[in-house]
């Protein structure tokens, strides 16, 4: 049996392996997706997408592996797209979920009507080659914020972002839901045309 070609994810955080895997494992068999404990680069880039590839570049560089990155946040239509690429630090540089959240919730707080609330979540997930091709797809997930928040399940604007055609937020939605619709998710299958052509020229053995 082939054993299947490896994949850095370039992150810390192990849930996020943990969803990769979930998540994409079942449409890309031929692809392990790893943990990475290499540096991570300065993310200065000015949207999604460059941050995406800063973090997979780097960890393509310092493994010599194929890796994949992501680069996520949330927008809202009457703030111009912000927060955006500072949505982890939009109430400061502590990078305060909690903080984040409220602040967002206050600067909309005189708006009660739906359609002034309009929001998504944007993912750029970025795949790198050690021989420098690089692929880079965007997933988003339409919505709106809320005027409070709402379950205790996922992170960040979870709890005051309800999904399109939804009536519960974010927070309050199962795992496999989230894995079925979340801007992750879209980002990320959008790039198994790309890993299913690296796990059948074998790179990264």
């Amino acid at each position: 049996m082939t054993a299947p070609v490896q994949v850095v994810l370039a992150s810390h955080n192990a849930k996020k392996l943990i969803e990769l895997n979930r998540v994409l494992g079942p449409l890309v068999p031929g692809i392990e997706f790893i943990g990475y404990d290499g540096p991570e680069p300065v993310e200065n880039g000015t949207s999604f997408e460059a941050n995406s590839l800063l973090k997979a570049r780097a960890a393509a560089a310092h493994t010599g592996m194929p890796a994949v990155a992501d680069d996520s946040g949330i927008t809202v239509d009457l703030l111009g797209g912000c927060p955006g690429i500072f949505s982890a630090r939009w109430a400061g540089p502590e990078r305060s979920d909690r903080a984040n959240l409220e602040l967002l919730l206050w600067q909309l707080s005189d708006l009660p009507e739906p359609e002034h609330r309009a929001a998504a979540f944007v993912c750029a997930a970025s795949l790198v080659l050690p021989d420098g091709t690089e692929t880079v797809e965007r997933g988003t997930w339409p919505g709106l914020v809320r005027t409070e928040a709402f379950g205790d399940g996922g992170f960040g604007y979870d709890p005051i972002f309800q999904p399109e055609g939804e009536t519960r937020s974010a927070a309050e939605l199962t795992s496999a839901e989230k894995d079925r619709d979340s801007h992750r998710t879209r980002a990320f299958t959008r790039l198994v045309p790309a890993l299913t052509a690296l796990a059948a020229a074998g790179q990264g053995d």
